[in-house]
């Protein structure tokens, strides 16, 4: 439940806080007092859309707070849960749960298991086809509750089996178009008979190759001048100093040093012819380089940036082919069993489907015995369960779906199609009259729902209202004297004029206050006769 809501710069509301209770909560006040702005506000904090329009004039930025209360029954724990949304005239949302910034979405997808708020164009619950289902199996109750677990666990299984055949490539066309690619892929790379190595020596020789020119004569030119001559002019150098050598030990050095390069040198020089005549340009040769590079080259755009990770990835393909052409038997199995669970599955959907028939047509009886008291005397509500052969759902295969028909000689509508918010929060009224004690919705907002309706279908209209709240928090905006003498808490919504500009205000009325505001929207007017006939009206309030 709600406890308190805040509520700052929005329209002519400056700073507000509402302390809200458990029960009916009703809000009155005169017409254009604020009464719609607070709707407004909670409409906000559900993650509604905002207009910055709305932001109090002068202001940069408006701010909803509210903290609710949230009871489970499992743990017996009350948690308190504190959520917030700041918008600003450029536009920026700023929302939390609990400290925590949430999206728009997530905010609204958060608060819409807390909050339904009833009135013109805000009953995306009650359209729901989804939700059709949920109120439906709720009113049910525990004759289909069975079923559903049993089918539910069915379920899960059939969507785990599913899952794995599109894992196991289960469907046919499917698998043989992978084992297709797979075959050719690990065939490409076969054929192209990769080395590891071979790269960089392919590059090499391609480098080498086309150099060839250069290389050549630049060996050419060292050959020569290295040549006989300079090899002779170090041998006849060496021949003079061992005339010398034995004068002194250090010419006997230089000598050695001499001839120890003398010795080099004729290796080098051999060494340079040896390169020399390796070096040439063949056509042929160096088209079979090319062409080998760009396979290497095709083949790494393809499998990987490397010839070991080619490899690498060849090795995988060939475990895949014989893991897929393996799995052929283990899919079979699987096939087998989604079938029989399909057809188990088939059997409890069908069952469910006449649970659902059955009672379909005892709710919708419920529902306009309801409607018949809320001056809705010609609406019939109609629910349609409609059983979808081709598809399995996640609670059997039945569409739920609420129709309406609200005057005599017309033709049933979806309750989308219903124009008027009155007749639309009415209608979701009598629903939630009838599954009051089975809907886990925790808060009910109603505006407008009084639209349109006096005398006995204002009674009937608080009475349900209070019947409602027994399960609910209701929060209820009303002109009608009878919703407001039924309130377990009575607000009044006023605007002062305070430093030159209107606010809103709002006040807890205590009962002498409470009999006096029926008495004013009773008839406009404060006096001894509206007094009694609002003082007789509180004393016959539903208990």
């Amino acid at each position: 439940m709600i406890s308190t809501l805040h509520i700052k710069n929005i329209g002519i509301i400056e700073d507000l806080s509402i302390d809200l209770n458990k029960g009916l909560n009703v809000l009155t006040g005169e017409t254009g007092a604020g009464k719609t702005l607070i709707i407004d506000s909670l409409q906000i904090i559900s993650g509604g859309r905002f207009s910055k329009e709305i932001i109090r004039k002068g202001e940069t930025n408006s701010f909803v707070e509210l903290c609710m209360y949230d009871f489970t029954k499992e743990d017996e724990i009350e948690a308190n849960i504190i959520v917030s949304r700041e918008v600003n005239l450029n536009g920026r949302n700023m929302c939390k749960i609990n400290g925590r910034m949430v999206t728009v979405n997530e905010l609204k997808e958060f608060m819409s298991k807390y909050i339904e708020i009833h009135g013109q164009n805000d009953n995306q619950n009650l359209l729901d086809n989804k939700l059709h289902l949920k109120y439906l199996d709720g009113y049910i109750g525990q004759t289909i509750k069975p079923k559903k677990q049993e089918y539910e666990k069915l379920y899960e299984r059939y969507k785990k089996i599913k899952k794995k055949l599109k894992e196991n490539f289960g469907d046919d066309k499917e698998r043989q178009r992978k084992l297709d690619l797979l075959q050719y892929q690990a065939k490409e790379i076969e054929e192209a008979n990769l080395k590891t190595k071979e790269e960089n020596e392919l590059e090499e020789k391609r480098k080498i190759m086309m150099n060839s020119e250069k290389i050549s004569k630049n060996l050419q030119e060292v050959d020569n001048l290295i040549g006989e001559s300079s090899i002779d002019n170090i041998s006849m150098a060496i021949r003079a100093l061992e005339k010398i050598e034995n004068i002194d030990e250090k010419y006997e050095q230089i000598s050695s040093n001499l001839k120890n390069l003398y010795y080099e040198l004729q290796e080098l020089s051999r060494d340079i012819n040896s390169q020399k005549e390796e070096i040439y340009f063949d056509e042929e040769e160096n088209n079979y380089i090319e062409e080998r590079l760009d396979i290497i080259n095709t083949l790494k755009r393809k499998y990987g940036n490397s010839i070991e990770e080619i490899i690498a990835y060849k090795e995988e393909i060939l475990k895949e082919i014989e893991y897929i052409t393996n799995l052929e038997e283990y899919n079979i199995k699987l096939k087998n069993e989604q079938k029989e669970i399909e057809e188990n599955m088939k059997q409890i959907a069908l069952q469910m489907h006449k649970i659902r028939e059955e009672n379909a047509q005892k709710l919708s009886e419920n529902i306009n015995k309801e409607l018949q008291d809320l001056e809705m005397k010609n609406a019939r509500i109609n629910i349609h369960v409609d059983y979808i052969e081709e598809e399995y759902f996640s609670t059997g295969k039945d569409l739920i779906s609420f129709y309406i028909r609200t005057n005599i000689g017309e033709d049933e509508k979806e309750l989308s199609k219903i124009a008027s918010g009155g007749e639309m929060s009415r209608t979701m009224l009598a629903i939630k009259k009838v599954l009051a004690e089975t809907d886990e919705m925790p808060v009910l907002i109603f505006d407008e729902i009084d639209t349109g309706i006096s005398g006995i279908a204002a009674s009937s209209v608080a009475k349900k209202l209070k019947l409602i709240s027994r399960e609910h928090q209701v929060l209820c905006i009303s002109h009608l004297p009878n919703i407001a003498a039924n309130a377990d808490y009575n607000y009044f919504i006023s605007k002062n004029v305070i430093e030159n500009r209107t606010q809103t205000q709002i006040k807890l009325l205590k009962e002498k206050e409470v009999i006096e505001e029926i008495a004013r929207i009773s008839s406009g007017e404060i006096n001894e006769v509206t007094l009694k006939y609002a003082e007789d009206l509180r004393n016959k309030k539903a208990g």
